[in-house]
């Protein structure tokens, strides 16, 4: 078997054996199957598409390529979150440490940016000394003693999708059903948890733009979840507009932070809740989806999830004072305002032309070996729907480099539209889908 003849099975649109796929994944993950080969069958895939066959196939390749975590030392239920990203989406940050305030374990496996989207280990890693690259002994451990854990892929967990992820990254070839799947589901079961909830976004900023192609991979998800033998439930959400105010690494950690103090923007808050009521189901803390609401709630009114995530902070390398001193985060040494030209309401944000301008500042990789500037990004200061007056800021820029600010200022401002007629709030959970 040669990787060309796969490859060119897969271009003409002829389905691939479970062997076939196994071939690519373990040629890659040993290095006999060279990146331009690897980045012609992703390509193929992402024109051609998968049964479901395939993407099982793929998934537990990937699985395979690797490790898996037994958690079973911990001694209750775990529960992770995963979200298919967004601009502004720190939604983990906030969620999982309110879930862990009552007692459930959340082994978190996270990802980098990838695309126009914004990544949680790199927000993380914006706060002095948080590490990322715990070890599966020092995970554990951590799950045991603080109750939650949120690290990056190990070198012995999904190898192959850590591989496939940062390729996928640089050759248009994110948004495939099968390829997300895989990539999820993969380092989602080599972790070990008992049950998930994920979060998969459309809209204008969301990978999956439409809702058939949402529904298609939220039920996609579920479906091999399932079969894994998890308990699962997958909420379609919008991703319309930037989630929350903030967009960039160490300005989604002040937003975090500002949220569990109980300042929570409505649809950051809207979104987490409706996660958290079920995580607190799968994990015993609640009885229904009603008492998990209500519990969630609490903790992000009460102050611990603010604790836990402190605590989360100190046992990852982090330092904790930033919880109380969000000045002690990374700052940008200039900062600008896009100012709205006519009144109204705000119609409409492009929100992929807005993380593609996030990326274009700094605060994302257009290349494997880009380096993020932590400092940098925008605060959204209108929603859609807000009424909106001439002059009125609509976004703040907040940059390092004069040239990259001018690059985008255009952009930004025709990416908020401003009309007459007030717009329609879009809802921020359209469907939950259960097995």
């Amino acid at each position: 078997m040669r990787a060309y003849e796969v490859i060119l099975k897969k271009r003409d649109g002829k389905r691939l054996e479970g062997r076939e796929i196994e071939f690519m994944i373990d040629g890659y993950t040993n290095g006999s199957i060279p990146d331009y080969q690897m980045a012609a069958f992703l390509m193929a895939v992402f024109i051609r598409g998968m049964a479901p066959e395939e993407t099982t196939a793929l998934t537990l390749a990937m699985l395979r390529s690797g490790d898996t975590i037994d958690l079973g030392a911990i001694g209750r239920r775990t529960v992770d979150k995963h979200s298919t990203g967004g601009v502004g989406d720190k939604t983990s940050l906030v969620l999982a440490p309110i879930v862990a305030a009552s007692g459930i374990p959340i082994p978190m496996m996270s990802g980098r940016g990838l695309g126009h989207s914004g990544g949680t280990l790199d927000k993380l890693e914006s706060i002095p000394g948080f590490r990322t690259d715990l070890t599966e002994q020092q995970f554990v451990d951590a799950i045991r003693k603080t109750g939650l854990a949120i690290i990056g892929q190990t070198r012995s967990l999904a190898p192959a999708d850590k591989k496939i992820y940062m390729l996928r990254d640089v050759t248009a070839t994110v948004d495939s059903i099968p390829l997300i799947c895989g990539s999820i589901m993969s380092k989602k079961l080599a972790a070990g948890p008992d049950a998930f909830v994920f979060d998969i976004k459309t809209g204008n900023g969301a990978f999956m733009s439409t809702m058939p192609m949402a529904e298609e991979l939220a039920r996609t998800m579920t479906a091999v979840a399932k079969n894994a033998g998890k308990d699962v439930v997958t909420l379609i959400t919008d991703m319309n507009q930037p989630m929350g105010r903030e967009i960039g690494n160490a300005l989604e950690i002040r937003e975090t932070i500002r949220a569990l103090r109980g300042e929570c923007p409505q649809d950051l808050k809207e979104l987490v809740l409706g996660l958290a009521q079920w995580m607190m189901v799968f994990g015993g803390a609640a009885k229904d989806v009603e008492e998990g609401y209500r519990i969630a709630e609490e903790n992000l009114a009460n102050g611990k999830g603010l604790e836990k995530f402190r605590q989360l902070v100190a046992q990852q390398g982090g330092d904790p004072s930033v919880v109380d001193n969000p000045d002690l985060l990374p700052t940008a040494g200039h900062s600008e305002e896009i100012a709205a030209e006519a009144d109204g309401f705000l119609g409409s944000v492009d929100t992929l032309e807005v993380g593609l301008c996030g990326v274009a500042l700094g605060a994302g990789r257009d290349s494997v070996e880009a380096v993020i500037d932590m400092a940098v990004g925008f605060t959204v200061n209108k929603k859609i729907g807000d009424p909106v007056r001439k002059g009125e800021s609509l976004i703040t820029v907040h940059y390092n480099d004069r040239k990259k600010a001018d690059a985008i200022r255009d952009r930004l401002r025709r990416a908020f539209v401003v009309r007459k007629e007030a717009a329609k709030r879009p809802p921020m959970i359209y469907k939950v889908i259960e097995p």
